[in-house]
């Protein structure tokens, strides 16, 4: 059993047994490490707004960074929880950061373990709007199973996602920090590899019928075009302002749809090696049981974890 920290995402629920809230700073590295002594692992959420000229998340994370180095903490996963690469998707340039920052104090010798934790999408998004976990906050993504519709780069369906539901990601990362060898630093949670078109294959498939598949032209995409797109989607997350919401879709649809096709999405698999007997949830199974028991009036599904 080691004592772990949790940074960012502290939320407003009620703390578990044995659970300990702090409240502390991160601009001030002497009297954060005073708050790490005798922390074991650091996961750190530090997120923020989308806009790459913001550097908050960098410099929090930084100095969370540094202030774990100087309090003797052995293992620190900074805010990755995503895609192998950010091409395109400029509001993950904190993360690309941090990776090099993090590279850069273990330079001359190793001053901390760390992983990139990198799960691809979490397949819980394709029961949006209906919540299927306990605490991932759901948004639209260009796949859209509840509509029955898809916004996709022409010619690029067979672009590779790895989907992983939200509960197998808790569920191995706990197991990591209990892993007793050394952290691998790119850290591949590889719950399923499928393609675009396979995703939208299998949504027809259970809500029985054809979906309305608009295909994008990149170059389009590439110029932040996306007025041939019938619908946008919302990207309502807590990181961003009610009020910016409508503006940053568009900008997000055309980033997110470019780094599908770069390959973001595509995970390896170093976590899957390392837990040989962790059994994964196949994207169709946890779908197939969240579907049906939305259609039969489910407000929720698969919310025990």
């Amino acid at each position: 059993m080691v004592k772990v920290a949790l940074a960012g995402g502290a939320g407003t629920g009620e703390l578990a047994l044995g659970v300990q809230w702090a409240k502390t700073t991160y601009d001030d590295v002497d009297r954060l490490a005073e708050t790490l002594k005798g922390v074991h692992t650091v996961l750190s959420f530090v997120t923020g707004p989308t806009d790459p000229a913001i550097t908050e998340q960098e410099s929090a994370q930084k100095v969370l960074i540094d202030a774990s180095i100087k309090a003797g903490v052995k293992r620190f996963a900074p805010s990755e929880w995503a895609t192998a690469k950010f091409d395109h998707m400029f509001w993950y340039g904190f993360k690309d950061e941090i990776r090099t920052y993090l590279a850069e104090v273990n330079k001359e010798k190793k001053v901390i373990e760390y992983c990139l934790f990198q799960p691809g999408l979490f397949t819980n998004y394709l029961t949006y709007p209906v919540s299927s976990s306990k605490h991932v906050h759901l948004f639209e993504t260009p796949i859209n199973y509840h509509r029955r519709r898809a916004l996709v780069v022409e010619g690029r369906e067979d672009a590779i996602f790895t989907l992983t539901t939200a509960q197998d990601f808790a569920k191995v990362v706990a197991l990591a920090v209990e892993y007793e060898g050394e952290w691998p630093v790119v850290g591949g949670i590889k719950g399923a590899a499928i393609t675009v078109g396979q995703i939208i294959a299998l949504g027809e498939k259970l809500r029985g019928e054809p979906f309305e598949v608009t295909r994008l032209k990149a170059k389009d995409l590439e110029a932040g075009l996306v007025a041939e797109a019938p619908w946008l989607p919302s990207v309502d997350h807590p990181s961003i302002p009610k009020e910016s919401v409508d503006a940053l879709s568009a900008v997000m649809l055309s980033a997110f749809l470019l780094g599908i096709s770069a390959g973001n999405f595509e995970i390896s698999d170093e976590w899957n090696r390392l837990l040989p007997d962790f059994r994964f949830t196949r994207p169709e199974d946890f779908l197939t049981t969240a579907w049906a028991a939305i259609d039969e009036g489910a407000k929720s599904v698969h919310t025990d974890y």
